[in-house]
């Protein structure tokens, strides 16, 4: 069973010397190399685009899917296809569907649906703390209205 974790023993740790030595000339296996994106699409999730289009149908409103965009590879046979979104305050904004299917496998699955930024979306402000946002003067003038002055009691 292939594990990523690594067991290493040092021979500062090891209070016998014989089993320090020994420590020293263990052979360390060798640490496993993270996965890359791959740099073209699994031609079979590629060609899935009406299939991928069904997924996002299923989530969106008629009329709210848009033409593809295009189809992105994310790993060894998964791929995310995009979509335009025609949603009323979602300018520049992408449906995507992420694909994947198993080794020797014939039919895509759908991971995943939902809808993504682009580069060119309409995006909210950066987040600011309220301790930030609220000036010294917001306050005073709720402090200064009286009860009498607001129409209170």
């Amino acid at each position: 069973m292939d594990s990523d974790l690594e067991i290493v023993a040092h021979s500062a740790d090891v209070a016998d010397p014989a089993i320090a030595e020994a420590a020293d000339d263990a052979v360390v296996p060798p640490k496993r190399r993270a996965l890359r994106k791959p740099s073209k699409p699994d031609a079979l999730l590629a060609d899935a685009v009406e299939f991928a289009r069904n997924g996002v149908n299923e989530i969106a409103e008629q009329g709210q899917v848009g033409t593809h965009v295009g189809a992105y590879p994310d790993a060894e046979r998964v791929v995310t296809h995009r979509f335009e979104a025609h949603l009323p305050g979602y300018g520049g904004w992408h449906w995507f569907a992420t694909l994947a299917r198993v080794p020797r496998g014939k039919e895509p699955t759908i991971s995943e649906v939902g809808l993504l930024p682009s580069e060119t979306s309409l995006l909210s402000p950066p987040w600011i703390p309220w301790a930030e946002r609220v000036r010294p003067e917001d306050s005073a003038k709720d402090e200064s209205v009286s009860p009498d002055a607001a129409g209170g009691e």
